[in-house]
């Protein structure tokens, strides 16, 4: 684990160590301009193929879903609401990002959010050995397995991409 105890811990950290979850954080700079998921795979030295965003989504009256995929891919909104069982689903705006979850954008991690919401994790990552998200803020991502990421997200695999 090394190298987790030298860096600021954020909530989402907080939160694996507290289950004693095996998790690796890795720092990458931070440019002015926001990263996009295939640059902060180059940065860190990942496979895009491993890295997965965070995306939150609502069903409208304070209904709020958490979505993991790959950087890669796209959010199928369909799917993703059948996997949530709403009849639809719409992106969070921006600006209410951080009031619902804490978090900044290119820094919001499924783990560690003001209150859990239901979260689904794209099916693909079942077959990856470890995966990496955001750590919960910019410039700062976890390697973990995604048996592990369910876990401690109470998170439910299912198709979510185009």
């Amino acid at each position: 684990m090394g190298k987790k105890d030298k860096v600021q811990k954020t909530n989402a950290a907080r939160q694996l160590d507290r289950m004693k979850a095996d998790y690796e954080l890795i720092e990458y700079a931070v440019e002015d301009g926001l990263n996009d998921g295939i640059s902060v795979a180059e940065k860190t030295g990942q496979d895009p193929r491993l890295v997965y965003k965070t995306l939150v989504s609502t069903s409208g009256a304070g209904k709020y879903f958490v979505f993991v995929i790959p950087v890669e891919k796209e959010l199928d909104l369909k799917k993703a609401a059948k996997a949530a069982g709403e009849k639809r689903i719409e992106m969070l705006h921006l600006k209410d990002l951080t009031d619902v979850t804490g978090y900044v954008r290119g820094g919001c991690s499924p783990l560690g959010m003001k209150k859990p919401f239901p979260t689904f994790i794209d099916d693909s990552g079942k077959a990856l050995e470890r995966m990496v998200v955001s750590a919960g803020r910019r410039g700062l991502q976890m390697k973990l397995e995604p048996k592990v990421l369910a876990a401690a997200a109470d998170a439910e695999f299912a198709p979510l991409v185009k």
